[in-house]
């Protein structure tokens, strides 16, 4: 296997930033997971767009349809699934509803509230994007036999848990001045 992005990444940062300690495995790894990352944003991206979504309407349709109650869901709860402020779900649902992707209809158990629902056209338009989606996704992890996808989802998931079970974040005291 040759070289790829990562491995000259390294190789030009420890010629150029000697003054800076960093482990190239860890660096490589780093930088090889923020392009694999960007790949599938990208694909993401693409999907929505070939069947004449924004990604922002993609990614609200996704996220209300994978819920434990598919294709319903509150207002708040996909705000906060999405990380959006409560304005700026309201800008995203009206840009759905306004479309036929999604309505909303009073809450049954809160009548102050609405719930959100997507439509059969709502369901349809995520389900193409989704299949375009999938279909890239497949074609980047078909490059792995089983038993390293296997592997791959081994450390991956290994990964995920420390970031979801720990705080890991760069304290003031562990910041080493760069060059000035």
């Amino acid at each position: 296997m040759g070289q790829d992005f990562a491995d000259r990444h390294v190789a030009r940062w420890r010629d150029h930033w000697i003054d800076i300690p960093f482990d190239d495995a860890i660096e490589a790894a780093t930088v090889r997971l923020a392009r694999i990352s960007r790949h599938f944003r990208d694909t993401i991206q693409t999907a929505a767009a070939e069947v004449g979504l924004q990604q922002f309407e993609y990614e609200t349709l996704h996220h209300l349809m994978v819920r434990d109650t598919p294709g319903h869901a509150s207002p708040r709860a996909l705000a906060d699934d999405l990380g959006v402020s409560p304005a700026g779900m309201t800008g995203r649902l009206d840009t759905l509803e306004k479309a036929g992707y999604i309505k909303r209809t009073p809450s049954p158990t809160d009548r102050r509230s609405v719930d959100i629902e997507a439509t059969t056209a709502g369901v349809a338009i995520w389900r193409r994007a989704m299949m375009l989606r999938g279909r890239a996704e497949e074609e980047l992890l078909g490059a792995l036999s089983e038993r390293e996808l296997a592997t791959l989802n081994r450390l991956l998931k290994k990964l995920t848990t420390a970031t979801e079970t720990s705080v890991l974040t760069v304290r003031p005291a562990d910041r080493t001045p760069g060059p000035s």
